[in-house]
């Protein structure tokens, strides 16, 4: 595809979890669909007649197992946060329909135990998980992604 085609191409609605424990920590998983580092909080798509909170909730639980009566709601992005995937990955990802996403954020704090996360889901994304310091996150994730957990943690930070 070339700059301009990718260019026109619409960004795919998404939402994103920033899920806080009682110490501070921020929940990040690595991809499993990598061999390198690729680092990254909890998201996905939103499904036909759900709202971006009801998307959020369910991804959660879909990835890490914690359900939405572990969680409080604290917070969400003002607005949409984009970013564009690299051009070398846009027809890879998602049949080349998009250029990136358009993620709603929501802050989450959990109210389980560690024994309570549990990656091993039925289609799981990630292989290992960690609790990092919000400031830590931002230094783990792959560079095309940055941008948007820069302004995700700036956002929430003091509720972080």
């Amino acid at each position: 595809m070339t700059p301009d085609e990718i260019a026109r191409l619409p960004y795919r609605r998404n939402v994103g979890v920033v899920l806080v424990n009682a110490d501070g920590g921020v929940f990040v998983g690595q991809r499993l669909d990598s061999d390198v580092p690729a680092w990254q909080m909890p998201q996905g798509g939103i499904d036909p007649g759900e709202s971006p909170r009801e998307a959020a909730l369910r991804e959660l639980e879909e990835e890490t197992g914690v359900s939405p009566d572990l969680v409080t709601v604290e917070a969400e992005t003002t607005g949409w946060v984009t970013y564009d995937l690299p051009h070398d990955l846009v027809p890879r990802i998602w049949k080349g329909r998009f250029r990136g996403q358009e993620q709603k954020w929501f802050l989450l704090r959990f109210h389980g135990s560690d024994a309570q996360v549990n990656i091993a889901v039925e289609h799981p994304e990630f292989s290992e998980w960690c609790w990092l310091p919000a400031d830590a996150v931002i230094e783990q994730i792959v560079p095309f992604k940055r941008p948007v957990y820069e302004a995700v943690i700036a956002e929430f930070r003091d509720r972080l």
